[in-house]
């Protein structure tokens, strides 16, 4: 199978790492060139702002698996506004990564694959649009999975700690779901062999409020936690103030049921307790 990555952000390039051998060629695009020097060798192409170049089209006409992790815009999905010939065209199989925040607010009650998006924000609506439009391209065949928050190597609440850049803003009732980039990683494999579209939530099993993730982190690296900070006083930009306009426990059943996933971390503390056995914040 060739693999082609469209965005070779942090969960792609974890997954070329962890299952690129799968695959009988592997590239991707970048938006800024210069990025390719840390990518260990990987075919990349250049992808900015929907304009391809004739090597870019032809490897998503040669690509048996399409990995999509780019974001959409304000005028739509940038990918399907460059490659939508090229993608109504032949089979493959293609994997979107979206996220869980399209369900919106809940007030912190479950909710599944079933559950009717309700998103406020702009972004997260712009990412239902895409989901459709990913959906009506493939004629139903696009596996769209929702990733939870990520967390891996160099980005959890370990680093954050050590880089004194770590919050603990209390919201009561806040909760939200977690995903480890290898548990990702394991998703997207299993979608690539499964047959047919579908959409599947890509999370943990614990749901929990923000602030007990930083408290263990701290009591891991037996260090004091900082400060507990009121979230309708504490100073916050407004991008990091809309993570918490949502609050929702969010199901990975049909994720474990249909594409037969087992959890290598099903719990924030898992994932945590690896990634300290790793090193991660020394």
């Amino acid at each position: 199978m060739r693999l082609f990555i469209l965005g070779l952000g942090y969960s792609a390039r974890h997954f070329v790492r962890q299952h690129g051998g799968s695959f009988s060629h592997v590239a991707g695009t970048v938006r800024d060139p210069a990025q390719r020097d840390d990518l260990g060798g990987l075919e990349v192409h250049a992808f900015s702002d929907g304009a391809s170049t004739p090597a870019t089209v032809q490897q998503v006409r040669e690509a048996d698996v399409l990995l999509v992790s780019i974001p959409p815009g304000s005028s739509g999905d940038p990918a399907i506004a460059a490659f939508g010939d090229v993608l109504q065209a032949g089979r493959r199989r293609v994997v979107y990564l979206s996220t869980i925040g399209v369900y919106g607010d809940h007030g912190g009650g479950w909710v599944d694959e079933s559950t009717p998006p309700q998103a406020i924000l702009e972004r997260t609506q712009m990412r239902i649009a895409a989901e459709q439009a990913w959906t009506d391209t493939t004629h139903g065949d696009a596996a769209i999975l929702r990733l939870a928050g990520i967390y891996g190597p160099g980005r959890n609440p370990l680093a954050t700690l050590r880089a004194g850049t770590a919050r603990r803003i209390i919201k009561p009732g806040q909760v939200f779901n977690r995903i480890h980039v290898d548990d990702i990683a394991s998703a997207i494999m299993a979608a690539v062999h499964h047959q047919g579209g579908g959409i599947w939530n890509i999370c943990d099993d614990e749901p929990a409020p923000p602030q007990d993730v930083i408290t263990y982190a701290a009591k891991l690296m037996g260090v004091t936690p900082p400060p507990e900070e009121a979230f309708a006083t504490a100073e916050m930009s407004a991008m990091a103030r809309s993570f918490y306009a949502s609050s929702a426990r969010v199901s990975n059943a049909k994720l474990k049921h249909e594409l037969g996933v087992t959890l290598a971390h099903p719990t924030y503390r898992q994932g945590l307790d690896a990634l300290w056995r790793a090193g991660e914040g020394r």
